[in-house]
């Protein structure tokens, strides 16, 4: 079977072999394999157009056609400096290599370009389908990420074994560019971002604020079901809090500090669990008290670098429906399985598919993780012995876990076919032991507890760009922030329409009756535009006969039906969040 990564990184050197023609004194970067194709990073004279591309892009096709062959050599340090003499990015690369090693490794293509690289690449041009890869787009990059060192152009490429692969690849990348809810969102009205709030902090509109809480509203009720009890702390901390957690030290340069006039260091909160953990202190439990389950929705705050920040996706104020389970060694099965339950109810309700990963320390690195070989290798085993219990397939991923604890991610499938990681189980015996937290058992002695960490969205504002794009907007009709459009005819059916209206806002459903001071057709159109669910319209006919004319999005046809009839059929389909 054909290596991908192979094909792709010896189209990256074929990139730069052309650009290397057209720039003869271009300066070369660096020319990785990323998904789904590759880059390379170029100081070049000028800034390149499309026609440039499209040029580069017939180039690498004449290239692939000539049957080149790759060839790997080890050479010296002095050998590969005296090499790239001309050549500054790579000789820096070479300068730091030769701190612990003696010699490099180059591929050649031939005799049309050489490069610093370590591999692999395939044998022969010939093994490169010349159909299955496009030049996508260009970047600004800055030399190894480092905003002090020189602006370069990065060329994307786009890789497939086939053109059918290729096309396809590039048919969702369209689909999804149409469906980006940083496009979508403000133009559904519901968030918007403010230059004088700041970036990586959204806005959100009423419409926007309703669909949160029909989520946040979601998810309480089936943990309100599973025993959990809703809490409420403070945005901001002591350090000493998070000092004794261990995320201080971890996470420090993260996060937003402010020192007091009187010279004490507060952060504003990164996560809630240090918080639940004081909330579980303030008082002795036995262990009939167990499990405490807390909950609560809030923002916490991290010091995300302005070029990472992107819509809802990276913010810097995020929501978290976060809770925490303070229980026994005995308990912590039971406790994860309602969990798992709600997130099995939760996301079926958006039609997702969840694949489970285990996310695992990575046991060559025991600085990376907080307490012993020991705990760690309990804790992965309870999470390994849910798992086989559920009787799922799950994927391991070593060094994937937090610092605290291996955690279980649910990995949901969207409209797309791409894969998002989540909702999160965390399993926690390190936190209860920095902080000291016990019951008091059947024998009377204290017992330490552990902790559960469950978030079901995870973050609100991440979610929410995922399902919007998942749902290109077009909400489901009981996630819709406007579930039914009411349009009267002309302003004498405005009387009724406001029944209707007051009629199915009694049976808890969300409406909306825009102005008519616009034609009807252009009335329709724009709740259109803003994918309501169903749209109504009133005439002389149906206020005659207490009745509504039912348009529903993405169905043709429409139909009259009594106003009665109506409102109980979409009261029940609204509650069963189908």
């Amino acid at each position: 079977m054909q290596n991908t990564d192979n094909f792709r990184h010896s189209l990256s050197h074929l990139l730069a072999a052309a650009v290397l023609k057209k720039f003869p004194k271009a300066k070369f970067g660096i020319g990785p394999v990323i998904e789904n194709g590759f880059y390379y990073d170029f100081e070049l004279p000028r800034p390149l157009t499309q026609e440039d591309l499209n040029e580069l892009e017939k180039a690498v096709r004449e290239l692939i056609k000539l049957n080149l062959l790759f060839s790997r050599e080890e050479i010296s340090i002095a050998e590969a400096k005296k090499l790239f003499k001309d050549q500054p990015f790579k000789l820096e690369l070479i300068e730091e290599l030769s701190k612990t090693e003696k010699t490099v490794s180059i591929y050649k293509t031939a005799d049309v370009f050489t490069d610093l690289c370590k591999g692999g690449h395939v044998e022969n041009t010939s093994e490169i389908n010349p159909d299955g890869f496009k030049l996508d787009k260009t970047a600004g990059a800055y030399w190894r990420g480092d905003e002090k060192n020189p602006m370069l152009t990065r060329i994307y490429g786009l890789a497939f074994a086939t053109k059918k692969e290729l096309d396809e690849y590039v048919a969702r990348e369209e689909e999804a560019k149409k469906r980006d809810h940083k496009k979508l969102g403000p133009e559904l009205d519901l968030f918007t971002f403010s230059e004088l709030v700041g970036s990586g902090l959204p806005l959100w509109t009423p419409k926007g604020t309703v669909l949160r809480n029909i989520l946040d509203n979601f998810v309480w009720e089936l943990r309100k079901k599973a025993g959990y009890v809703q809490v409420d702390i403070p945005h901001l901390t002591k350090k000493d809090l998070y000092e004794k957690s261990g995320h201080w030290e971890k996470f420090k340069d993260e996060l937003f500090k402010i020192t007091t006039r009187e010279g004490h260091i507060f952060a504003l909160k990164p996560m809630n669990c240090p918080h639940h953990t004081q909330i579980y202190a303030r008082k002795p439990h036995s262990y009939r008290e167990l499990p405490q389950r807390y909950a609560t929705t809030t923002k916490v705050y991290r010091d995300e670098q302005t070029g990472e920040l992107s819509g809802l996706s990276r913010v810097r104020a995020i929501t978290q429906d976060d809770a925490h389970v303070f229980c026994r060694k005995s308990q912590i099965r039971e406790e994860m399985e309602k969990i798992w339950d709600i997130i099995e109810i939760f996301y079926k309700a958006v039609g997702f598919t969840l694949s489970i990963r285990l996310s695992l320390r990575d046991p060559k690195q025991p600085k990376k993780y907080l307490g012993s070989a020991k705990t760690w290798d309990e804790s992965e085993n309870e999470l390994r012995a849910l798992v086989a219990k559920r009787k799922v397939k799950a994927e391991e991923a070593i060094g994937e876990a937090a610092f605290y604890g291996p955690k279980i991610d649910f990995i949901g499938k969207d409209s797309l076919g791409r894969e998002w990681q989540v909702a999160t189980i965390q399993l926690d015996m390190n936190m209860p032991e920095n902080f000291d937290l016990t019951c008091t058992n059947e024998e009377g002695k204290p017992e330490r507890v552990v902790m559960i960490h469950a978030a079901i969205m995870g973050s609100i504002e991440r979610y929410l760009a995922i399902i919007i794009e998942h749902f290109a907007g077009a909400f489901p009709l009981w996630l819709a922030p406007v579930q039914v459009a009411v349009l009267p005819v002309s302003d004498k059916h405005v009387p009724y329409a406001k029944t209707v209206m007051k009629t199915l806002e009694e049976h808890g459903i969300r409406t909306e009756l825009p102005e008519a001071n616009e034609t009807l057709g252009k009335r329709i159109r724009a709740a259109e535009l803003m994918k309501v669910p169903l749209i109504v319209v009133v005439g002389d006919k149906e206020a005659g006969d207490k009745s509504v004319n039912v348009r529903e999005r993405g169905i043709k046809e429409t139909q009259t039906i009594p106003l009665t009839k109506f409102v109980e059929e979409t009261a029940k389909r609204a509650a069963e969040r189908k």
